[in-house]
């Protein structure tokens, strides 16, 4: 295996995109996906702009670049619904395949934008920047501004923040936008956390240029002044004034369109899941098997539960696919195994919906993932398989354990809980509370849908169709669930179905630790 890798960063931007919608501009994302064998997985997409027919996307999607192997990416442009973020064929606005290689040798690349092969997406075209990321730090930044001209005429401006850098060949790229914040003149923007490789390409004195705007729901939004600085200059917490060049020219007493002030500045350093990895964290992984009477009798080859004459079924063909790639971040490989939605031996009276699939509830521990098959297989001929499907108190049972791990505030613990189910959750209310709770605990949830069943709740508690709340209105901390239905990959490799579940992972491991502030473990505080 080569040692030639290294971490490219990719920003995209496009011109000429169709107009989808009916009496205003395209509202495009862009969805990165990378060929795998024969099938496309998705690494990454960039945030959704509104309106707009020529979008420069602020979201970088960062790539391994491997010398040694032909890296086949394809770039696909959506129009994305207000109310969903599902990627549907008739809002594709088009795509480009390319190589990684292609990109980085040539370090920007602009392809027209195809709806099918040979089919060209009208004018539109896509424009792929690359640049190695060398550097892991980054600036975390807070922002507010005074005194910010008005230029709504029924109300105050609606001021958001765009950053640029200067390239190499002199033109401005656009690297960070700030939310908007409405009708206010005096706004304080969320702290946020650029990559200092975004941002300046680790050269702090490399000059900057932020515009102040004010945002118009059709994509025509006002400048409101701007103003040059560097990373350097940032970090004095200075302020700046916003200067519109028009009104600069034309009244001489002309001071400013108000002023933005940088209320905190320091950089950080961005650690790795491979950092956590590698510095001793252990990721634990728990598994949750759905036994509910929706699955059909197992003695029959139309249940899920059946096993076909190779031994397996969708619920071991997940189980293992997943497994098999997560089990080497656990040193010790004893997971504890559950199954919920079925009622027990030996006298069969209620449904547990929390019961260690060994059967012994003070050591649920199975060795490696060969061990949760056999006790999986020894003991479906004992379950009568019952109802409802809930996966509340799964859920809660992990985040206990991982409640306890997190008092340690040191970054050694984190919990994968897999639950493989088949049907549509019972509750929901309950589920969802509990995904809320666990968001500030070192904690992923991964999800596979087994079967033909409708999953649209599994859809809303993977939090990509909009933020999670709980019953009680509070949002997740971070995103933790990821949900993929086996259907989508039956017919792929056993190893996409594990690509695109754990894809997720490792950004959510660091997300927590970030969140919490703990750095890697050094050598002498390996447990």
């Amino acid at each position: 295996m080569s040692d030639c890798v290294s971490l490219v960063e990719l920003s995209i931007s496009c011109s000429n995109l169709l107009d989808k919608d009916v009496g205003s501009k395209s509202d495009p994302l862009c969805v990165l996906l990378q060929k795998n064998q024969e099938t496309w997985t998705e690494v990454g997409r960039t945030e959704k702009l509104m309106n707009s027919s020529s979008p420069s996307f602020s979201t970088r999607l960062r790539v391994q670049f491997h010398f040694e192997s032909v890296q086949n990416l394809k770039f696909c442009i959506y129009d994305i619904d207000n109310k969903t973020s599902d990627l549907k064929d008739d809002d594709f606005l088009g795509g480009a395949e390319l190589t990684l290689g292609q990109i980085v040798s040539s370090k920007s690349v602009t392809r027209p934008l195809q709806l099918k092969k040979d089919k060209p997406a009208g004018k539109g075209s896509i424009t792929v920047t690359a640049e190695e990321v060398k550097d892991n730090r980054a600036l975390q930044l807070e922002l507010e501004a005074k005194n910010l001209d008005k230029k709504d005429t029924f109300g105050k401006s609606d001021p958001f923040l765009e950053i640029f850098k200067q390239g190499d060949d002199g033109k401005w790229v656009l690297v960070h936008r700030t939310e908007v914040v409405k009708n206010n003149l005096n706004p304080v923007w969320k702290k946020f956390c650029v990559p200092l490789q975004t941002l300046c390409s680790g050269d702090l004195d490399r000059p900057l240029r932020v515009d102040c705007s004010d945002h118009d729901s059709d994509g025509s939004h006002d400048l409101i002044g701007s103003f040059s600085c560097s990373v350097a200059a940032l970090q004095k917490m200075a302020s700046f004034d916003c200067i519109h060049p028009e009104k600069q020219k034309k009244k001489k007493s002309y001071k400013n369109s108000g002023s933005v002030h940088v209320k905190n500045a320091k950089i950080l350093t961005q650690y790795t899941f491979l950092d956590y990895v590698m510095g001793g964290c252990q990721i634990n992984f728990t598994v949750g098997i759905d036994f509910t009477g929706s699955n059909g009798d197992p003695r029959s080859p139309q249940s899920l539960h059946y096993m076909s004459p190779d031994g397996l079924n969708q619920y071991l063909t997940a189980l293992w696919s997943v497994g098999q790639v997560i089990q080497h971040y656990d040193s010790d490989k004893l997971f504890p195994a559950f199954g919920f939605g079925a009622k027990l031996p030996p006298d069969y009276q209620v449904a547990h919906h929390d019961f260690a699939l060994n059967f012994n509830p003070s050591s649920p521990y199975c060795q490696g993932i060969e061990g949760v098959v056999e006790a999986y297989r020894r003991v479906l001929p004992q379950l009568r398989l019952s109802g409802p499907t809930n996966f509340s108190p799964i859920i809660n049972h992990v985040s206990s354990i991982a409640t306890g791990a997190a008092t340690n505030n040191t970054a050694s613990q984190y919990f994968v809980l897999l639950i493989l189910t088949d049907g549509e959750i019972t509750d929901l209310d309950q589920t969802s509370d509990a995904i809320v709770r666990s968001s500030a605990l070192p904690l992923s949830i991964i999800i596979v849908g087994v079967g033909p069943a409708d999953f649209s709740a599994m859809k809303l508690l993977d939090g990509d169709d909009g933020i999670l709340k709980s019953t009680s209105g509070e949002k997740v901390h971070r995103d933790i669930v990821q949900f993929v239905p086996f259907r989508d990959f039956k017919e792929a490799p056993m190893a996409a179905l594990a690509q695109s579940v754990l894809a997720e992972v490792p950004s959510q491991v660091v997300s927590y630790f970030k969140m919490r502030g703990l750095e890697p473990l050094k050598p002498q505080e390996k447990k």
